[in-house]
C-alpha cells in the first residue's frame, strides 16, 4: 500500500497524465483525484475514466500540443504507450516504433522546457535484453527482447540520461513495469496479451480453451493498481538517475494462471504441449524498488483476476473506443 503522506502531497497540485485512459494510467488518475490533485488526462481514446479529471483528446506526436499541455504543470506522469501482442509487435513494428519515439521525445522535451517540477516516465520490461530474472544494472548490453518497442523505450530512457548529463536535471524518474493486467486492459482479440485473451475466450465459451505449451513457462504478472502506486512513488521519491523495476515480486506458471482463472470461472481447458511455450522464465527482481521508493505490491493473483473479470464483463466493448495503432 502507498503511504498517506505521499498521496496527500499531491493535494491542490496540477498534474498531467499522458495515457491516463490506459491500464495503469486510469489507476493513477483515480489515486490522484482521490488525493485532491487537479488532474488533466490526455489520450486518443474516446474514454472518460474519472469525472473529476479534465480529459483532453490529443495527439502527442504534435510537439506544440505537448508544450501547451505541460505548461503550468507541477507533475507529469508520462504513461502513454501502445500495447499489443507479441505477434502484432513482430508483424507491424513501425506501428509501435514511430509513434512511441515521437510522443516520448515530445512529452519529455516539453516537460524540460516548461520546467515541470517532477516527471516520471513509464518504460517497460521489454527494454531489457532477454534473461530469466531482470535486475536493474543487468541485461543492458544486448538488444532489447521486444525489439522495436524496446528500442523506443530505451531511447526515452537515454533522453532522460542526456538531460541529467547536460543540464544536471534530477527531476526525471523512470520505471520499468513487467506484464501488467487489470481493469482497462486491452481486450481486443486481435492483439491482446495473455490474460485478457484468456478472459475473452472464456467469456465467449470456447470449449475447451486451448492453451499453447505445457504450462511450465513462468511470468511476472503485476496488478495495475499496485503498479500505479509504484509509479506515483517513483515520482515522489525519485529513482536516483536510473530506473526501478515494478513487478509483482512473484513468478507464476501459465498453468497456475489458468488454474487460478478456472478456480472461479469453471471453464474447460487443455494444454497443447505441441505448441511453443515461449521463453521458460521471465520475472522481475523488485528489491531495489522496495528499498528506494518503498514499493510494496499487495494484490494477490486471485484478487486481481477477479477484479479484472468483473470489470471486463461490464465493459466488453471499451476497446472499440480506444485508439488502434494497428489498423491500416
Amino acid at each position: 500500500m502507498i503511504q498517506d503522506k505521499v498521496l496527500t502531497s499531491f493535494n491542490g497540485s496540477n498534474v498531467l497524465i499522458t495515457g491516463g485512459t490506459g491500464l495503469i494510467g486510469r489507476q493513477v488518475v483515480k489515486l490522484l483525484c482521490d488525493s485532491g490533485a487537479n488532474v488533466r488526462v490526455v489520450s486518443l481514446d474516446q474514454v472518460n475514466v474519472d469525472g473529476r479529471a479534465e480529459h483532453v483528446l490529443g495527439d502527442l506526436t504534435e510537439f506544440s500540443l505537448c508544450r501547451e499541455l505541460t505548461k503550468d504543470m507541477d507533475f507529469v506522469f508520462h504513461m502513454a504507450g501502445i500495447k499489443g501482442s507479441v505477434e502484432v509487435t513482430k508483424s507491424k513494428p513501425a506501428s509501435f516504433f514511430v509513434p512511441l519515439l515521437m510522443f516520448n521525445a515530445n512529452v519529455l522535451e516539453a516537460c524540460r522546457l516548461n520546467k515541470v517540477q517532477k516527471v516520471v516516465y513509464t518504460s517497460s520490461i521489454g527494454a531489457y535484453s532477454s534473461a530469466e530474472v531482470f535486475r536493474e544494472g543487468e541485461n543492458q548490453e544486448g538488444p532489447p527482447m521486444d525489439m522495436f518497442p524496446g528500442w523506443a523505450k530505451r531511447m526515452a530512457e537515454l533522453q532522460v540520461k542526456a538531460y541529467q548529463e547536460q543540464y544536471g536535471l534530477s527531476n526525471f524518474a523512470v520505471v520499468r513495469p513487467c506484464n501488467v493486467y487489470g481493469p482497462g486492459d486491452n481486450f481486443d482479440p486481435e492483439n491482446a496479451m495473455v490474460i485478457p485473451t484468456l478472459m475473452y475466450r472464456i467469456f465467449n465459451k470456447e470449449n475447451p480453451v486451448v492453451v499453447w505449451g505445457d504450462g511450465s513457462a513462468v511470468r511476472d504478472f503485476a496488478y495495475s493498481r499496485d503498479v500505479a502506486e509504484g509509479v506515483i512513488l517513483a515520482l515522489y521519491y525519485g529513482t536516483q538517475g536510473g530506473f526501478v523495476n515494478l513487478g509483482s515480486g512473484t513468478g507464476v506458471t501459465i498453468k497456475e494462471l489458468v488454474e487460478t482463472l478456472h478456480g472461479f470461472l469453471g471453464f474447460n481447458y487443455e494444454l497443447d504441449a505441441s505448441k511453443p511455450s515461449g521463453f521458460p522464465k521471465r520475472v522481475m527482481d523488485i528489491s531495489l524498488a522496495r528499498e528506494l521508493i518503498h514499493y510494496n505490491p499487495t494484490t494477490s493473483l486471485l484478487e486481481g483476476l477477479k477484479e479484472t473479470w468483473e470489470w471486463f464483463i461490464q465493459n466488453q466493448d471499451e476497446y472499440l473506443k480506444k485508439k488502434n495503432y494497428f489498423k491500416e
